[in-house]
């Protein structure tokens, strides 16, 4: 059976592409697959244990059993089309400048008492090192329902009753932003609780990784660790290296 597989990040210079077709016998699981890899790549083996994976755009354990046509995601650790909108904000993936403004505009209704900003800009500096610029990438239908599943239980936890994510794909320059979150509701304590929670759980969940250029080379940032409830290859969960 065929299996299409795509990789993002620091694994795009391991396997040399973006995606591939495999040949898989029948019955084979997603570790089958990943044997593959760490035969045909020896840099793949220690990345394996910080991977998450995903099936079918979900993320997926390692022993689940594959079907002919699924589609497997290798997901290193994340650094986070057009608009999408619905009744209670924006959801978006976009490669051109984000519209703060005009996506807080959007958002405010004249029952709520507060609305709350957070943009994430792109610094002219990580790590004692100058950057020139960033490369922002995404596995983009899955990165956009994972960001409406976390508008969703963010509306759901703290009670919030509007809840916009855009998030930017593509070269950023100095100063630009990367990613917005608003949120709106009729106090302001709950507002900032979900803003932090929103971006906090955006920067480890949803496949988006960004490079960085510097005046002496450029590397894949390294991202936060995936959170407990996402299984990793080996059977482990929890505290192994996951926007921004």
């Amino acid at each position: 059976m065929q299996i299409r597989v795509l990789v993002f990040g620091i694994l795009k210079s391991v396997v040399g592409q973006s995606s591939e077709v495999l040949d898989l016998p029948e019955g084979a699981r997603v570790d089958d697959l990943l044997a593959r890899y760490r035969d045909r790549f020896p840099q793949f083996e220690p990345i394996l244990s910080t991977l998450a994976i995903s099936v079918n755009q979900e993320y997926s354990r390692a022993d689940r059993t594959l079907a002919a046509g699924d589609e497997v995601g290798l997901l290193p650790p994340v650094s986070g089309g057009a608009p999408e909108a619905h009744s209670r904000g924006v959801i978006a993936i976009v490669e051109e400048p984000i519209e703060t403004l005009a996506v807080l505009k959007r958002l405010k209704r004249p029952q709520d008492g507060a609305a709350l900003v957070f943009e994430g800009i792109v610094r002219d500096h990580t790590r004692g090192r100058r950057t020139l610029y960033l490369d922002y990438e995404a596995y983009e239908p899955m990165a956009l329902r994972q960001m409406h599943a976390l508008a969703e239980q963010a509306r759901d936890r703290f009670s919030v009753s509007g809840v916009s994510i855009v998030h930017r794909l593509g070269r950023l320059q100095i100063g630009e932003t990367s990613v917005l979150i608003v949120v709106s509701s009729e106090h302001r304590a709950p507002a900032f609780e979900a803003c932090r929670w929103l971006i906090d759980t955006l920067k480890k969940t949803v496949p988006i990784w960004k490079k960085e250029y510097f005046e002496d080379g450029a590397v894949w940032a390294d991202g936060e660790p995936f959170p407990e409830e996402i299984h990793r290859p080996g059977g482990t969960m929890g505290r192994h290296p996951a926007s921004k």
